[in-house]
């Protein structure tokens, strides 16, 4: 009975990865699609008068998803060129001073915004943020990305704005304010980190090196 129960065990834990990335796959791909409908319900009204038989397709079940996500996909492509693009930036910037100017939406754009900032990185450890810190007790180590310093000041040391992302889902989870001294500097880089935290640990670099702060002589 043992045995049969280690052997399903087993398969439980190989199918959790698989089943794990199906839904994820799953969810972006719906979330697409559930974004690129409106625009293939406006182009099959655009086509009905001159092509009836195609505009009837475009509204068909598996043909209409595969539309929607092809619209979707495009617009996103078409978006981060833009973004990349010198008119791009511009319209950014313009779209930044108009949230901006609405308290509520600031605050929100801001903060996503800057965690966004935070978790992206292009895969080298040159600037990175990445640390331990003693979370949840003094006994326990947890991995975090420092936000943000303030600086010394005469009755107080210098502090760090450290997030600490849960698992599997980095963009939600703690922030921490931890005195710089009690921080343990680590040389992964932010992909390396986010990996980390997605798998629950099981993908990371080979080892857990520690490197000298920013603003500190090697």
């Amino acid at each position: 009975m043992q045995r049969i129960t280690r052997h399903i065990i087993t398969g439980v834990l190989t199918i959790i990865p698989l089943v794990v990335t199906i839904w994820i796959v799953w969810f972006v791909v719906d979330t697409l699609i559930w974004a690129g409908r409106p625009g293939t319900i406006a182009l099959s009204g655009a086509l009905r008068r001159t092509s009836p038989e195609l505009a009837e397709l475009l509204l068909s079940g598996w043909f209409q998803s595969v539309v929607a996500l092809t619209l979707a996909l495009l617009f996103l492509f078409l978006l981060g060129r833009a973004a990349n693009a010198v008119i791009g930036r511009r319209i950014l910037q313009l779209m930044n001073r108009v949230i901006d100017a609405i308290p509520l939406a600031r605050t929100i754009y801001g903060a996503t915004q800057t965690l966004i900032d935070a978790l992206r990185g292009d895969g080298t450890p040159d600037g990175e943020r990445v640390v331990l810190i003693e979370f949840p007790n003094a006994h326990m180590r947890a991995v975090g990305f420092v936000t943000r310093i303030f600086p010394a000041t005469d009755d107080r040391e210098e502090l760090a704005a450290v997030y600490v992302p849960t698992t599997p889902n980095p963009t939600s989870g703690f922030v921490e304010i931890v005195p710089t001294s009690r921080l343990i500097w680590l040389d992964w880089s932010k992909n390396d980190t986010v990996a980390f935290i997605v798998s629950g640990g099981a993908m990371a670099p080979g080892q857990m090196n520690v490197r000298t702060p920013p603003n500190e002589p090697a």
